[in-house]
């Protein structure tokens, strides 16, 4: 499942990051911390690969 805003490509870009012990996670917030603590290293690394060509800012409200 691809990110589907850039900034949820860079939040779980960091949780991914604290899941492999390279940041902490108690410098984690919001978004980050919520997917670092709900989800897998696996389902991390298929969001934070997503290309950020063509990606919205920010999730749009529908």
């Amino acid at each position: 499942m691809p990110a589907t805003s850039k900034a949820q490509q860079k939040a779980a870009g960091a949780a991914l990051s604290a899941k492999r012990g390279e940041t902490k996670k108690t410098e984690l917030k919001g978004a980050s911390r919520e997917m670092y603590d709900s989800m897998s290293e696996k389902q991390l690394e298929e969001f934070a690969e997503t290309k950020r060509n063509g990606l919205p800012e920010k999730k749009s409200k529908e």
